[in-house]
């Protein structure tokens, strides 16, 4: 949950950031002097700025994770528990043929891990206090052996590369709205540009065709969980990927998420919400694992 709500949200504000600093710099004209649409530069823009948001995001990804949450990162074990994470994840990312990821800690009540990066050879790997206090060392091997197996996948490359699709398209549909809402509201020819409420209704625009959008972005990722959960048990053993699942099902039903999160919540829904998940449901997940799916 954690790895993809952080990745939207730092793409979210890349896109921002890039948006008004195009506007303010007076760069981002895509009519010619006689107010026609150059559809040409308007979709080579769309592509520049919605790949920058996905990839800026993906390179950041380990620095504003850490950030975000206030994980730090396990440089010299201090104790059995740090050194037994640190070993684990070692042990797991060899046999997953992938490069030795950073290991974090961050506090925080919740049952919860995750792993980033833009390289699966240098990703990170962090769990939440809680997760320490709540699951047993099986139950725990198997929530890492899920994360190793995210990053073994490649999944935060693809998933950078399905947003910045995504945002091409939201950006390049978001400026035609915003030039429609000109020229039939506002009654501006275009001939000396955009004027600024253009520029309202496209970022309007964006933030509503962003969340629409969004919806791809999440049934890929679930469609990738049932993936690093087929991985974990590879690693760590189907019996103990499907005890860490049933372990996360107890610890969700117990506690709510914060309202700003609870359409990410790993322990799933139902309805018109489940678009929105970035997880299936844990009984789906537990249900795939015992059928071998």
């Amino acid at each position: 949950m954690k790895r993809i709500f952080l990745f939207i949200l730092t793409n979210l504000a890349v896109l921002v950031v890039i948006n008004i600093s195009l506007r303010l710099l007076g760069v981002d004209r895509v009519l010619d002097q006689g107010g026609a649409i150059n559809f040409n530069a308007l979709l080579v823009m769309s592509v520049v700025m919605g790949f920058a948001g996905s990839l800026v995001s993906l390179f950041m990804s380990k620095w504003s994770a850490k950030r975000m949450v206030g994980a730090h990162a396990i440089s010299d074990p201090i104790d059995p528990t740090e050194r037994w994470l640190v070993e684990t994840v070692r042990r797991q990312a060899s046999a997953a043929g992938i490069g030795m990821p950073e290991v974090a800690i961050y506090d925080a009540p919740d049952v919860n891990a995750f792993a980033t990066g833009w390289n699966r050879n240098a990703a990170l790997v962090a769990v939440s206090t809680g997760l320490l206090r709540n699951m047993s060392r099986d139950e725990a091997e198997a929530v890492l052996a899920h994360e190793v197996s995210h990053v073994a996948n490649g999944d935060m490359v693809t998933l950078a590369l399905i947003q910045g699709v995504v945002n091409t398209f939201v950006i390049f549909f978001a400026k035609l709205f915003g030039i429609l809402v000109d020229r039939v509201l506002l009654k501006n020819d275009g001939r000396n540009g955009r004027g600024i409420g253009a520029f309202v209704a496209e970022m309007v625009a964006q933030v509503v065709l962003g969340v629409l959008a969004s919806v791809i972005v999440m049934w890929f990722s679930r469609q990738r969980e049932f993936r690093a959960d087929a991985g974990g048990a590879s690693l760590a053993g189907r019996n103990k990927m499907i005890a860490a699942l049933e372990r996360l099902k107890v610890n969700h039903e117990q506690a709510t998420l914060p309202e700003k999160i609870a359409a990410f919540g790993i322990s799933g829904g139902g309805g018109f919400s489940k678009l929105f998940m970035t997880h299936p449901p844990l009984d789906e997940r537990i249900e795939a694992l015992r059928s071998g799916k």
